[in-house]
């Protein structure tokens, strides 16, 4: 059996006893996107070579579902894309955050505030930009 808690103690805090600021929202967004880049882009790769040892159908079938599917536009390509490339930027741009913190500049409050949000809108930008020259091209 539990002894009662000691009022005279504080508790122990945990994640759910703060308030989310934008830069635990940017760390913990950096670790997604390292993760989901790993995950779905070791996926995406095993089966592009998987589909090119399989031959033409197999590697048609790979290239359909990221492209053109019987003259249709494919969603599901176009969604992984801009996924991943957000994943992409959003961790490079939070990665210099974290190198020019660990320089020992950017821990001022206001700072490190400009520098999260400033993570979010170089990597919405830049996707943005980025797919703008891919679909611009065609």
């Amino acid at each position: 059996m539990a002894s009662p808690r000691n009022p005279g103690r504080p508790l122990s805090p945990h994640l759910f006893a703060w308030k989310p600021g934008i830069h635990m929202i940017v760390s913990i967004t950096h670790r997604i996107t390292g993760d989901g880049m790993a995950t779905v882009g070791t996926v995406l790769l095993v089966w592009w070579l998987a589909a090119l040892a399989s031959g033409k159908e197999a590697y048609e079938t790979f290239t359909n579902v990221f492209t053109y599917s019987t003259g249709q536009l494919n969603i599901i390509g176009y969604v992984v894309g801009i996924g991943l490339t957000f994943s992409l930027f959003q961790h490079i741009a939070s990665g210099i955050r974290h190198f020019v913190m660990d320089t020992g500049a950017g821990y001022e409050l206001k700072a490190n505030r400009t520098g999260a949000w400033l993570t979010f809108v170089a990597s919405v930008t830049l996707t943005v930009l980025y797919w703008a020259y891919l679909i611009g091209g065609k």
